[in-house]
């Protein structure tokens, strides 16, 4: 899988450009804050629509250069993608300010979540290393975006599980303000949402517990390929309600999921939360045996971080297209242990978008192609040959 084109209208830092890719690798060098980054970002939006330096889309859309410009209602994402037998698809992704996004696929209008599974795509950036050090909220993101790509349907799943999420999360604040004024809260309605909120969540849970397993293997052979320490890696996935056996059903983990729930529910709205539930979701890092955060040295986590992707980039190759590699200013943060190491298992990409600030930041033997990106201040970023 790769592609050969990429369109971009009012896109992050693009006013317009029109960029073609070959095989095999291509680095696109220029100064920091140039808009390399923007480039990559746009491909990888259409393989989850996540972002992986942002939430929000409204800040995928330009803002405008002056200020007697008008803002942009929206941006345009358009990229060919070509395919085993050379089979070639154009895809289209509009982002609307305020409304539903719009997608096309050959020309064709079809709903935005069709679009999901087309484009597969594994991002290595600086931002990796959050995954392991920050907040569970991040490693939750980073199985649901591998998971979407796997099971383009789970999508709508976890869409469905967050609006429940934050429906039933408003009833436990109302039940909360009662509670404070002295009543005793009316929990007819929160029953009637436990039901799709339990469902919802089980499903979501044991779709993220059956993707760990399958990736376990897989990162902790790239981490001993790369770490350049003889502690092993490994992940397991921890679900809110304490066990998710993969030999469960969704309907058995529904009904365990609904007795907490019922257990919990007094203690939800004294704090007016959802206590319980794949929103609480983790996946738990070691090495070792120890856990990753607050034990291993920064080289180790790096590595830990590089592991997760490359086990992510055999997960998605194993159907035969392999997904396209996205090092976003990766090199420039390894030593050169771990960039050979790095470089050794990507070379079986089919094609490789790297940004990077200093040419010799790329290793040679990656035989790259060079894009210069640059910031005009009439034009927003612009792209040319080296």
């Amino acid at each position: 899988m790769r592609v050969s084109h990429v369109a971009l209208d009012d896109f992050r830092s693009y006013r317009h450009a029109v960029v073609e890719f070959s095989p095999g690798t291509t680095v696109l060098l220029g100064a920091n804050g140039q808009g390399k980054t923007n480039l990559v970002e746009a491909v990888s939006y259409l393989s989850a629509f996540s972002s992986h330096r942002v939430s929000a889309e409204q800040a995928l859309v330009r803002l405008p250069l002056a200020a007697d410009e008008p803002q942009p209602g929206g941006a345009v994402v358009r990229v060919k993608l070509v395919t085993a037998g050379e089979r070639e698809t154009v895809i289209e992704l509009e982002i609307v300010r305020g409304k539903a996004n719009r997608a096309k696929v050959n020309r064709t209008q079809v709903r935005p979540r069709e679009v999901l599974g087309l484009l597969k795509s594994v991002v290595f950036s600086p931002e990796d290393l959050q995954i392991v050090r920050g907040d569970p909220q991040l490693r939750r993101q980073f199985m649901d975006d591998l998971l979407i790509q796997q099971h383009p349907l789970i999508a709508q799943v976890k869409n469905d599980f967050e609006k429940v999420a934050r429906q039933r999360a408003a009833l436990m604040k109302s039940a909360q303000s009662q509670l404070r004024r002295g009543y005793t809260p009316d929990f007819s309605t929160i029953d009637v949402w436990d039901e799709t909120f339990a469902e919802l969540s089980a499903r979501l849970s044991l779709a993220r517990a059956g993707l760990v397993a399958e990736l376990r293997r897989p990162a902790a052979d790239a981490y001993e390929e790369i770490g350049g320490s003889p502690r092993k890696m490994d992940i397991e996935f921890v679900a809110s309600q304490g066990s998710c056996a993969l030999e469960a059903s969704a309907a058995q983990l529904k009904e365990e999921l609904k007795d907490l729930l019922a257990a919990s529910r007094m203690k939800e709205a004294e704090r007016g939360v959802n206590l319980v539930g794949a929103h609480r979701d983790d996946l738990k890092l070691s090495l070792g045996g120890m856990p990753v955060k607050g034990y291993a040295s920064h080289g180790e986590t790096w590595s830990v971080a590089l592991s997760l992707r490359l086990g992510a980039f055999e997960l998605l190759s194993r159907d035969g297209d392999t997904p396209i590699l996205i090092l976003d200013d990766v090199f420039a943060e390894l030593d050169s242990s771990r960039r050979a190491g790095l470089t050794r298992m990507i070379t079986g990409a089919e094609q490789v978008l790297i940004t990077a600030a200093v040419a010799d930041d790329v290793p040679p033997e990656l035989h790259a192609q060079t894009h210069a990106v640059h910031w005009d201040p009439e034009l927003g970023t612009v792209v040319g040959d080296e």
